[in-house]
């Protein structure tokens, strides 16, 4: 079996080497070459076409941002940013480079020579993401599930009673929430409800994010707000949210399919309290996340969708959602939020 060919490009010498013992310790990843700025970077990834790259944001010559979007646009490789950003600024640029195609983002080692939990996580997520195959941009072709793979529940395809839409989203998330948000209008006076996988310490100041990226007001829940307050609310990093009654409530219950936030928790609470009001959408994300509470929304007469394959960065969650028959139609990308804009009777 052909080993897994990473570049490592970090400017800080100790750190890099560090990045290096680590992947060295397993046999299945072989390191093709290291860089120290962003320039040296897209150089290297051009030359040598590795699976992955490990890619720090702040870099000197060329930055970290702007090698990924030079990177995604002319020879598309996995991106793992490994990042000790943690400030505003510096986060903000973090959910720039995954909106531009990088895949997952990690924390740089603390200096512990004895953390093997971090080494191992580490190398974990680098196995993963080499697995990704990225795209640039969405495809002409619809994937391999189309609106006919479901089974004939009776739903309408655009409701006019819709009270609230409900997104959620893993890896390749941060670009297709603001692609599905930018196409309904901010002026529309509903609710949307966000679920996006997204570890701490990055996950901390993504709603403020998103809020300078599109013209609704985004928000990270807080508990106890009613459900039809207008804007965008998001569930909090560790939080699970549902909807109970009519407003939101956040709760640190058990993790579903390893994640808290939950999509699936998110999707069947507004199953079970908005029924046929629920306009519900699965985009990009790996494994199953989501699925299951997709398919209790359009059983309880709400409207649903499911991103493609051709314009997911990782069909993982949408495919479960299509392969249970959970979606009542199969997109494109680019036209998920007009489907859910016309599910309001307010497009």
């Amino acid at each position: 079996m052909s080993k897994i060919r990473v570049l490592v490009v970090e400017d800080s010498l100790t750190v890099r080497k560090r990045l290096c013992e680590v992947l060295a310790t397993d046999p299945e990843i072989e390191i093709v070459a290291e860089a120290e700025n962003g320039k040296r970077a897209v150089e290297l990834c051009d030359e040598l076409r590795p699976d992955v790259l490990t890619l720090d944001l702040i870099l000197p010559i060329m930055t970290g941002l702007t090698a990924t979007e030079y990177i995604m646009a002319h020879f598309p490789t996995p991106i793992l940013i490994v990042s000790a950003s943690t400030n505003r600024g510096e986060l903000f640029k973090t959910y720039d480079a995954l909106a531009a195609g990088a895949v997952d983002v990690l924390e740089k080692p603390r200096g512990d020579e004895t953390d093997d939990a971090w080494s191992e996580k580490f190398l974990a997520t680098v196995k993963l993401v080499s697995r990704i195959k990225v795209i640039t941009h969405p495809r002409a072709k619809l994937g391999g599930y189309t609106q006919s793979s479901a089974p004939p529940f009776t739903t309408a395809q655009n409701p006019r009673n819709t009270q609230v839409i409900a997104i959620g989203a893993s890896t390749g998330g941060p670009s297709a929430i603001v692609d599905v948000l930018r196409a309904i209008s901010a002026g529309a006076p509903i609710s949307i409800l966000v679920v996006l996988h997204i570890d701490e310490p990055f996950g901390s100041a993504f709603a403020e994010w998103l809020d300078d990226q599109v013209a609704h007001r985004v928000a990270y829940a807080r508990g106890g707000e009613p459900m039809d307050t207008p804007g965008v609310l998001m569930a909090p990093p560790g939080r699970h949210m549902v909807i109970e009654n009519g407003r939101v409530h956040l709760h640190s219950g058990p993790e579903r399919h390893s994640c808290r936030p939950s999509v699936d928790v998110l999707f069947e609470s507004l199953a079970k309290d908005c029924g046929k009001g629920v306009s519900a959408c699965l985009l990009t994300g790996m494994g199953k996340d989501g699925a299951r509470g997709l398919l209790e929304i359009r059983r309880a007469g709400g409207f649903t969708v499911a991103q493609d394959e051709a314009t997911s960065i990782v069909y993982g969650m949408p495919r479960e959602a299509a392969l249970l028959g959970a979606a009542d139609l199969v997109l494109p990308l680019g036209k998920i939020g007009a489907a859910l804009a016309r599910s309001t009777g307010r497009s």
